[in-house]
């Protein structure tokens, strides 16, 4: 099986990549994704009737629309919609869709004076032969040269999400057609389902209950804070009451942040002290911090920042940044060793 990478349209040809060269003039079967192809087809179609019925319903035109991956997007050419039109314009595309209209395909003469009457952003510079539109009976006529559903009623179900913000005095409505609702709805089911058995209540109580947690979540990182600075301080003072104090201080911490390590280093001091202190994962990345004599940390930033594998700045004897590899922790230290053993008494 040779993959189909993508297919673009040079004039009145079809390209179609693939990774490998094939032979040419050889004989190829072309095995289609219909999964693929009907959704597309679902889509397509369901955009060209959201645009024909919003623009006879409220006068929104289409300026462009997106075939996502998961949902699909149509520009209006409106600053807002509001959630009344949304779900008029829902009701309205539905009852098209139960209403079984058909879809049909026909050509015309690039000549043709009925081209004039077709829905349009222009034929390609480079195009050749017949036009392509295709009709929904009784609704839209629109120039197209892609894939569609053979009756509305093909499409299931159209379900608006709602808006987004687009450009400038724009619009975006996103849009689900047929299998995609139904996807989406399980997927809802699914993830309701995980959230009672988490929760411990029903899906009507979930937002309540997600509330709640992010309260006592907030209220334990507050008093979690406060006690990592209270940690700190004692640190500190501990170092400080001994009474010979090291010239060289080392801390590593995996619950910390830059607060933590900064309230160590003014309790400490810098003036005689270098200071190297560190917070996060032992073996991978976290931040660090490097306080001392202004000329040491000078010196000694960028290199203690490249032996962990990150980046630092500073300024006034502190040189703080982020690193990858805490691993080598020891190796700064080391390094600060040998260079407090071969500073002069006078330093």
């Amino acid at each position: 099986d040779v993959p189909v990478l993508r297919v673009t349209r040079r004039g009145p040809e079809a390209v179609h990549f693939v990774p490998a060269a094939l032979e040419p003039g050889a004989e190829v079967l072309l095995s289609l994704d219909w999964e693929r192809r009907f959704d597309h087809m679902q889509q397509h179609s369901g955009q060209h009737l959201i645009t024909a019925v919003v623009e006879q319903m409220f006068g929104f035109k289409t300026t462009s629309w997106e075939l996502g991956r998961q949902r699909s997007v149509i520009e209006l050419d409106t600053p807002s919609m509001t959630a009344e039109q949304i779900e008029a314009l829902e009701r309205s595309v539905n009852e098209k869709i139960r209403e079984r209209v058909p879809v049909m395909v026909r050509e015309l003469a690039a000549d043709d004076p009925e081209i004039e009457t077709v829905r349009s952003r222009g034929l390609p510079d480079d195009h050749v032969g017949p036009v392509r539109v295709v009709d929904i009976e009784g609704i839209d006529s629109n120039m197209c040269c892609g894939t569609h559903v053979s009756n509305l009623s093909d499409l299931q179900v159209i379900k608006l999400l709602g808006t987004e913000k687009g450009k400038k005095n724009k619009t975006n409505l996103v849009f689900l057609a047929g299998n995609r609702v139904l996807k989406s709805i399980e997927q809802s089911y699914n993830t309701e389902k995980a959230l009672t058995s988490l929760l411990k209540n029903g899906p009507g109580e979930h937002i309540e209950a997600v509330k709640r947690l992010q309260s006592s979540v907030k209220l334990l990182q507050k008093n979690n804070l406060n006690l990592l600075r209270d940690i700190a301080v004692l640190i500190a003072r501990d170092f400080k009451s001994k009474p010979v104090q090291s010239e060289l201080f080392v801390l590593h911490r995996k619950e910390g942040d830059s607060e933590f390590m900064n309230i160590i280093a003014n309790e400490i001091g810098t003036e005689e002290t270098l200071l190297f202190l560190t917070v996060g994962d032992e073996k991978e990345a976290g931040l660090f911090l490097l306080a001392g004599p202004v000329e040491a940390v000078e010196n000694l930033g960028p290199r203690v920042a490249e032996l962990l594998g990150g980046k630092g700045a500073g300024k006034r004897g502190r040189f703080q940044g982020k690193a990858t590899k805490m691993s080598r922790r020891g190796e700064v230290q080391a390094l600060l060793q040998e260079f407090i053993s071969h500073r002069s008494p006078e330093a």
